[in-house]
């Protein structure tokens, strides 16, 4: 029995090590990545504690690398997807009574264990299967999901402590419960952090969860599941099944526990499992929470007293880092006349700096994109705009898949500011410019607005206060994250909270207390201390006789 007011340790956003050479951690790191690439792993499903292999297998291999075999996971069935949704719900009871701070404990154990003994072998583990380089690998997989265990058990304290005034003679009180039934948890490749977090933030609040990863992320989805064990998360309160969307969403989507689902994928399949929802509603139980980020087509403008330099990192980085495959990344950028070839001509030189290739070699900034369908994908926007008369590749442009899935960081000139690639989700290292007559700063504002479905990251840099102004005015709409002087990518936990609106998603803000109170169902209790015992207000009170003939003028 709880017999006190608990504060959870303060939390500090997890300190990124550096891997210079000779270090401890790329020492380790490099003797893991070994390691992991001698192994071919058999990848079960885990279902109520339970090792799950369906002798069905998938192979996994590296992005960079697709000759080599890091090893196979169980393609798994509807049948697999009831069992657990049964799992889950069997261990709802005990898992929503566990005192709050007993959860508390699990998620910061888990992230002691990922800021120590874990921290080598998911780096690996997401560099291997998702081909980010060591430093790209580093603030999302390790420091990332630290800081999302440790700041999100703190925003659940504060959540808990928020209460009610009390008036004389009652006691009010407010408590939340997690949802009746389970969440869905469907999640991303291209950050490790999201993957845990979706389960892991809706668990922390005491719902038990069902998570489908994407195939391309399984292989460090499966060191995750190790971390929670470990970590003491109870059997069936977290069950990982790999099966295709169509074959989970029938089975979830007509369940009458289904509580809520918590995504981050494409706009096109957020939106036919709203559509679903909205047509099985009747089915059940309680309205449920739908919670997604879905992408964009994230911007960068500016001014024309920008500092030319600053621009081009901020493209350089914010469109090119892990091969732009961050919803975040930035894919459209507007150039003022006055500054466009100077700031072009920075970005060409960091473009020829670049190296690409494997993650095993540190000095590598650019690896592979995650499969053959989005390399596929890209090739054909790359040679489209080589065939476009209204399009100039200025940089880049190249491609190759004979080893790894390949594509040459990109720079594409457009003087069409409506050209395909300055409206469609890329999701790939290709950046499109338009370059606009420095005085109409405010015209393109209008445009930047106005081109894109998505509103999740934007950036303007500028020196001259009212553009910055102007800029955050006009376009409050267009972005959910909105920088200044600064890259559109980086949220950090606790800083940035995270997540966009139109087409981007429901900007339930990860990271933050936000998300939080999207997984918990308020109940209000009042106590009354001293009951009443007449049904009798005073108005119903018969006056004296005097005070009515005296009001009569009597």
């Amino acid at each position: 029995m709880a017999n006190g007011f608990f504060n959870v340790p303060v939390p500090i956003n997890e300190p990124v090590k550096g891997y210079a050479p000779n270090s401890p951690e790329r020492t380790e790191l490099l003797k893991t990545l070994k390691e992991l690439k001698q192994q071919e792993r058999d990848i079960p499903m885990h279902i109520g504690g339970q090792e799950v292999r369906t002798g069905n297998t998938q192979r996994i291999s590296p992005p960079h690398d697709h000759q080599h075999t890091l090893g196979y996971f169980h393609d798994g069935a509807a049948e697999h997807v009831q069992q657990a949704i049964d799992a889950a719900l069997a261990a709802r009871p005990q898992w929503a009574e566990l005192p709050w701070e007993q959860r508390a404990a699990i998620f910061l154990k888990a992230a002691d264990l990922l800021a120590g003994p874990y921290r080598a072998r998911i780096n690996a583990a997401t560099m291997l299967g998702q081909s980010k380089n060591c430093f790209q690998a580093e603030i999302d997989a390790a420091c990332e999901l630290i800081d999302f265990f440790r700041f999100n058990v703190h925003f659940m304290q504060e959540l808990y402590r928020q209460q009610p005034q009390s008036q004389p003679g009652m006691w009010n009180r407010l408590e939340h419960r997690p949802l009746e039934g389970f969440v869905f948890a469907l999640t991303p490749f291209n950050f490790t952090s999201i993957a845990a977090n979706l389960p892991s933030s809706a668990a922390m609040m005491g719902n038990v969860v069902v998570w489908k990863p994407a195939n391309t992320q399984i292989y460090s989805a499966q060191v995750l599941m190790e971390l929670f064990k470990e970590a003491g998360v109870p059997d069936g309160v977290i069950n990982l099944v790999y099966v295709d969307g169509p074959t989970a969403g029938e089975v979830i989507f007509n369940h009458p526990d289904f509580a809520g689902i918590h995504f981050t994928g494409s706009t096109g399949v957020f939106q036919n499992i709203w559509k679903t929802i909205g047509q099985n509603i009747h089915k059940y139980k309680s309205y449920p929470r739908i919670v997604g980020e879905t992408g964009g087509k994230d911007f960068i403008v500016a001014h024309h007293t920008a500092h030319a330099k600053a621009v081009a990192v901020g493209i350089s980085r914010g469109a090119f880092e892990y091969q732009g495959q961050k919803c975040s990344a930035a894919s459209r950028v507007y150039l003022p006349s006055n500054l466009a070839d100077e700031i072009l001509g920075y970005v060409k030189e960091d473009l020829k700096s670049f190296k690409m290739g494997d993650v095993e070699d540190f000095s590598n900034f650019i690896n592979a994109v995650i499969d053959e369908r989005s390399f596929d994908k890209l090739a054909k926007y790359i040679d489209g705009a080589k065939a476009d008369p209204n399009a100039e590749i200025v940089a880049g442009g190249n491609y190759d898949k004979s080893k790894g899935y390949f594509i040459e960081p990109t720079v594409i000139v457009t003087k069409d500011p409506k050209y395909v690639t300055m409206c469609e989700e890329l999701f790939g290292p290709v950046v499109t410019v338009h370059v606009y007559d420095a005085d109409k700063f405010e015209e393109t504002l209008e445009l930047v607005d106005t081109t894109s479905p998505y509103a999740l990251t934007g950036a303007v840099f500028a020196q001259d206060r009212y553009a910055i102004d102007l800029a955050s005015k006009k376009l409050v709409q267009a972005a959910g994250n909105f920088y200044i002087n600064d890259k559109p990518t980086g949220a950090v936990v606790g800083q940035q909270p995270f997540g966009g609106a139109r087409a981007s998603g429901t900007n339930d803000k990860a990271g933050s207390i936000l998300n939080l109170l999207r997984w918990v169902s308020p109940r209000a209790i009042k106590e009354t201390f001293v009951p009443v015992t007449d049904y009798r207000y005073p108005f119903l009170g018969a006056a004296p006789a005097e005070d009515l003939n005296k009001d009569k003028g009597l």
